[in-house]
């Protein structure tokens, strides 16, 4: 197990310990701010919006968060505008990071993000220093509670994805970044809206870490996590099955 899967099951099981709801709903509202004024304002017309508001229900965000959210991409009571920026750097390890950010203020971020790197045995790079240790693709995850993997196999199969995968209590379907749009309005229509869609980066090397190196990369990660402005990390590691359940404790 590596990259982009193994990752995820050690930070969901570390975010399910920490219970941090309120930075989930705060993160998610953001998305849907940035969303709605991205396109049209309705989801039936605006992918983006769409998938933001099936992440919005999948965490249990209240409706009132949503609404209001909502108003404010709309010009209500928040004038803040936030524009997507990419960081990229190297944590302990050599590891690649990518981070990416929903920012009011360039500079904040990029100062924060910087500081985080240096405390934690890495350095922040310039735009595209990392990026090529990594691909882009489409992913959409739906609830193994609800679907068994059969049904998503066949439905992903059709759509012309490219793999499947059991993580956790998710089924990850992924695909080609063309790919993308096609296979998500397939799949939203056979099995409904996903827990999330979106397009991500998995990595296309990896680097072996051992125990040390990787809970220095995982307080990393979970400080970046932590700040308002950062949305999601991808980091390019590998770690054994052992690591993996020490580190999950």
């Amino acid at each position: 197990m590596a990259g982009h899967s193994q990752f995820k099951n050690i930070m969901h099981r570390k975010g399910a310990q920490d219970a941090k709801r309120a930075r989930t709903f705060a993160k998610i509202a953001r998305e849907i701010m940035v969303a709605a004024r991205s396109g049209i304002p309705e989801p039936g017309s605006n992918p983006r919006l769409r998938a933001a508001l099936a992440s919005a229900r999948a965490a249990n965000m209240p409706k009132d968060n949503v609404d209001r959210a909502m108003k404010k991409a709309l010009g209500g009571d928040d004038g803040a505008v936030y524009e997507e920026v990419r960081y990229e750097g190297y944590g302990p390890g050599g590891v690649a990071v990518i981070v990416e950010t929903l920012t009011d203020n360039r500079n904040r971020t990029a100062s924060e993000v910087r500081s985080y790197f240096n405390k934690h045995g890495g350095n922040l790079g310039e735009s595209g220093s990392v990026s090529f240790s990594f691909e882009r693709l489409g992913l959409l995850e739906f609830d193994a509670g609800k679907f068994n993997f059969d049904q998503v196999f066949e439905a992903a199969l059709e759509a012309g994805a490219d793999n499947v995968e059991a993580v956790g209590e998710t089924l990850e379907v992924t695909c080609s970044l063309d790919a993308f749009a096609s296979v998500r309005d397939h799949l939203i229509e056979h099995l409904g809206d996903p827990l999330q869609a979106k397009v991500f980066w998995r990595p296309v090397n990896t680097i072996e870490c051992n125990e040390d190196t990787a809970r220095t990369l995982v307080k990393l990660v979970d400080v970046l996590e932590d700040n308002d402005d950062v949305q999601h990390v991808y980091a390019n590691f590998e770690v054994s099955d052992e690591v993996a359940a020490k580190l999950s404790t």
